[in-house]
């Protein structure tokens, strides 16, 4: 169940979407977005899907018009998940690990810091909010956002040291809203790290990034969650 869960509602995956463009950012293909003047940088990692999805890079750009530099690696090096029944999405991770992941994004910030960023946030997504969670555990970012997680743990929460935010969704078997929970009495006990749990009534797993844009109740929450992200960024990136 839980795996079907992880790849419900594969995104139409479009190389040419989004206002930005594509360039190398610490050896990756990145979509990058927004003004090359800004100090102020945001990192999205994505599902399992990649950086080819739309309403990922639309949220890119939502980011971007707010003020950021955005950037969306391809951390998968061109072979995002594809449903396929030859190859489960077990083993896909296996190929694509989130240790992997962390280890791809430290040279993608400091290109970013090359550039003249001095303070830069992350969001991940599914798969992506395992490297994002890394990331907190050290100097690399100012805040964190982490959007409906898989794989994230008591550990790892409990390792985290800048500013948190948690966007669980109440029907996701990946991170059930009790383990949400959990996380923030965790949180709770770390009066040195800022933190942002909240959990959205009537979502699945991926509703920030794989809704349907036909459905204007998917279309809401899925702008609310973004809003939340937004405003964590403008808060603590600065």
């Amino acid at each position: 169940m839980a795996g079907r869960q992880c790849c419900a509602n594969p995104p139409n995956l479009n190389p040419s979407s989004g206002a930005g463009h594509v360039e190398k950012l610490g050896g990756l293909s990145t979509y990058v977005t927004g003004s090359t003047h800004s100090k102020l940088g945001v990192l999205l990692v994505s599902d399992v899907y990649g950086y080819e999805a739309p309403n990922l890079r639309k949220l890119a750009d939502k980011i971007a018009a707010a003020g950021f530099y955005v950037a969306a690696p391809d951390f998968f090096y061109g072979d995002p998940y594809v449903v396929n029944p030859e190859r489960p999405i077990q083993a896909w991770i296996k190929d694509h690990g989130a240790d992997k992941g962390f280890d791809d994004a430290k040279p993608v910030i400091q290109d970013l810091k090359s550039k003249g960023i001095s303070a830069i946030g992350a969001v991940g997504f599914c798969w992506g909010a395992k490297v994002v969670v890394q990331l907190a555990k050290g100097e690399f970012i100012k805040a964190a956002v982490l959007c409906h997680p898989s794989f994230v743990t008591h550990d790892d929460i409990k390792a985290v040291k800048v500013p948190i935010a948690i966007l669980g969704a109440e029907i996701d078997q990946l991170s059930p809203p009790a383990l949400v929970k959990e996380f923030e009495e965790i949180l709770t006990t770390k009066p040195e790290v800022d933190a942002f749990v909240k959990i959205f009534p009537k979502v699945s797993h991926g509703w920030t990034v794989r809704y349907n844009t036909e459905d204007p109740d998917a279309v809401k929450c899925a702008d609310e969650a973004h809003q939340n992200t937004l405003e964590w960024f403008a808060k603590y990136v600065k």
